[in-house]
């Protein structure tokens, strides 16, 4: 792994590993952020749960590049449907910045791995 994708990977398990367990503990902020979503606080707690499968999955990674890989690819793509479910509900940019900033994250982890491990 080269130093740029470390960075990425031990950034985005940090990130999905306070949020996903923010999600699964239905902390307050998360249960008000899953109910402007449109969410049911099961459901979030579900989409938590993905995100520290993900962190693992990143941080496994270091040693299994194609978990890293899915992994990376799991995040885009969830981070992508943040950024639908913030259009739906008519967001603001403030508000869909960090999901497309870390979908952007995910896919520079992606490609990163992906270079490395062909």
């Amino acid at each position: 792994m080269t130093i740029v994708s470390t960075v990425i990977a031990g950034l985005l398990a940090a990130e999905f590993l306070f949020f996903g367990a923010a999600k699964l503990l239905a902390l307050a902020p998360m249960r008000e952020r899953a109910e402007h979503l449109g969410f049911t606080t099961t459901a979030y707690r579900g989409i938590g749960a993905l995100e520290i499968a993900a962190a693992g999955g990143v941080l496994i990674g270091f040693v299994v590049p194609w978990t890293g890989l899915a992994a990376g690819t799991g995040l885009t793509l969830l981070m992508t449907g943040a950024v639908v479910a913030h259009l739906r509900n008519g967001d603001g940019l403030s508000d869909m910045a960090p999901a497309a900033v870390t979908a952007v994250a995910a896919v520079g982890y992606v490609v990163a791995l992906a270079g490395i491990s062909s």
